[in-house]
């Protein structure tokens, strides 16, 4: 049975780098969402094995998505994704609950790596 992904970001090409590293893996792409209100209905809907969060979005931002999924479901596996000279953001995250970070740009040995010690954790 594939694992399920739900990708957030709300840029269409990094929603799509991220399709086109998971498919040819076996990942299944459950559903995609471009800010964090989006992402937070979407988790709830499909219930997916791993979600991958970017940080810095418009209406609602990675991190308050990420609390919020976390408060009703503290088993969700999330993973943000931001740029390496966004620090103290990633940090935030990993407080607030995110399993593990990708760096943008993505490079696919990495992303499939975090995801699959992140789902198998």
């Amino acid at each position: 049975m594939s694992k399920r992904v739900l990708i957030v970001d709300d840029a269409l090409f990094m929603r799509a780098m991220l399709r086109d590293i998971f498919e040819p893996a076996g990942w299944q792409i459950i559903a995609e969402a471009n800010n964090g209100e989006q992402a937070i209905a979407a988790y709830k809907t499909h219930q997916p094995d791993l979600v991958t969060m970017d940080i810095v979005m418009p209406e609602l931002g990675g991190i308050d998505a990420l609390k919020k999924i976390l408060a009703d479901s503290p088993a969700a596996r999330i993973v943000v994704c931001s740029a390496l000279e966004q620090k103290g953001l990633i940090l935030e995250a990993i407080n607030a609950g995110a399993r593990d970070f990708i760096v943008k740009p993505f490079k696919s040995a990495q992303v499939l790596e975090v995801a699959e010690r992140v789902v198998v954790e």
